[in-house]
């Protein structure tokens, strides 16, 4: 890479030490995705072992995502005191001590001790995103960061593919079996069952925690510089001259909105997926593997958006392009049957890769010293993976799982008007041409 701008922020440092940054921050997108792709599992996991109906299961869904909303802000202030690296030490210990979390829940069975142990790894991975997000999008020409999200994604979806085989190999095994085994149970011996089923939880928690600490340990003596994103200098914005507040951003409030669309519709295409091949008859060895094909979906996705953005398509095109194919896959999935069916759904990860690498550059393009904050508008948008999926149990339980998929089809359309008119409301007439 080569910088002109002696300004910028990776013109300071040296290419070995930009690349440095990359990978320690690819790391970082390491976890989120395993940890945020464990829900898969855990949805049809709790639901047995805690005896729920698909509306109760997906608040596991949502009290993960559901502290994106109540902790973004907060952590641009956490992340004012601390910095960015230190705040990203301090967001895996906060998820850390989520995962500990996990050890009562399993050993009483208790469904709320879980949600708030899964609440807790959300608001670590909130201070987390709320740092990691803009740091990646600052350490290069705007230009160019949905290329640098898109590698930040392929780190994501690949953890993302490999979480529920490995979780789903310990909590999933056998699970036809266990269900049979507990309807011919009487009472005391059913309860005996749930509870050493629940507890199987415990160890893969345990290292998660382990794993957690360490790495906030290695992120807080690790070389990784710090970025400060207050001055407009930095950024090179002249946008903001005269903005008082971030309300005065309408291409950031219509992509919050955008992102908040899309979490809901990612996160059902990965989460929801698994469910609804157990609940079509498809045995859960089987089942178990379509979230993963619908981060491998993902990642060729992010693959494609490496190669052709912005050399090919732009950002914007991309986002219109995802939209179109989100919406023909997803009515395929409610208009076909069986294992095709459920398949187009894991194809709505194909859909889905290029969409956050997309909304993210185009929102907070031109914030300047109110990036942080505009930034923790788009992680309080990731609270749509606590709504949308919700809707869904809620359609699912009055209707049918497949009939519940109609959710995304709104949520696609709005991501096309965003992609073709929405993202350039941030311009006067004067930017706008410079603009272009």
């Amino acid at each position: 890479m080569k910088y002109e701008n002696s300004n910028s922020i990776p013109v300071k440092a040296e290419r070995k030490s930009t690349f440095r940054s990359i990978m320690i921050i690819g790391i970082l997108f390491f976890i989120f995705g395993f940890i945020t792709w464990l829900n898969s599992v855990l949805v049809p996991y709790l639901k047995i072992a805690c005896e729920l109906n698909n509306f109760q299961s997906y608040f596991v869904v949502t009290s993960f995502y559901i502290s994106y909303l109540v902790m973004a802000l907060p952590s641009a202030w956490i992340l004012k005191i601390t910095g960015l690296k230190k705040g990203m030490s301090l967001g895996l210990l906060i998820m850390a001590i989520g995962a500990f979390i996990f050890i009562p829940a399993a050993y009483t069975r208790t469904y709320e001790v879980f949600l708030l142990g899964l609440f807790i790894l959300g608001t670590g991975l909130a201070v987390l995103q709320t740092a990691a997000n803009p740091y990646i999008t600052i350490l290069g020409p705007i230009e160019s960061a949905a290329k640098r999200i898109s590698i930040m994604g392929i780190c994501n979806k690949v953890a993302g593919a490999l979480a529920p085989i490995v979780l789903g190999a310990i909590l999933l095994d056998n699970m036809d079996g266990v269900i049979n085994e507990i309807s011919n149970m009487n009472l005391e011996a059913k309860e005996k069952s749930l509870d050493m089923l629940s507890q199987r939880v415990v160890l893969p928690y345990l290292i998660m925690m382990g794993v957690l600490i360490f790495l906030s340990i290695m992120i807080y003596f690790s070389p990784l510089p710090d970025v400060d994103t207050d001055t407009e200098k930095e950024t090179g914005v002249k946008q903001t001259i005269g903005k008082k507040n971030i309300f005065q951003f309408p291409q950031l409030l219509l992509g919050a909105l955008a992102m908040f669309l899309y979490v809901g519709v990612e996160v059902i295409a990965g989460d929801t997926v698994i469910s609804y091949a157990l609940s079509l008859g498809i045995d859960s060895g089987t089942a178990k593997l379509f979230t993963t094909y619908t981060l491998v979906a993902m990642i060729v996705g992010y693959l494609i958006g490496i190669v052709i953005i912005p050399k090919y398509i732009s950002q914007e095109k991309a986002l219109s392009t995802s939209a179109v194919v989100g919406i023909v896959f997803s009515s395929c999935a409610i208009f076909t049957e069986g294992f095709i069916s459920v398949l187009f759904i894991s194809l709505l990860g194909l859909a889905n890769a290029l969409v956050f690498p997309a909304i993210w550059p185009l929102a907070i393009n031109g914030l300047g010293k109110f990036t942080k904050i505009g930034s923790s508008f788009l992680i309080m948008a990731l609270a749509g993976g606590a709504i949308i999926p919700l809707g869904y149990g809620y359609l699912a339980d009055l209707f049918n799982a497949k009939t519940a998929y109609w959710i995304v089809i709104p949520c696609y359309l709005f991501l096309g008007y965003y992609s073709i008119k929405g993202y350039k409301i941030r311009f006067s007439s004067n930017d706008k041409n410079k603009h272009h």
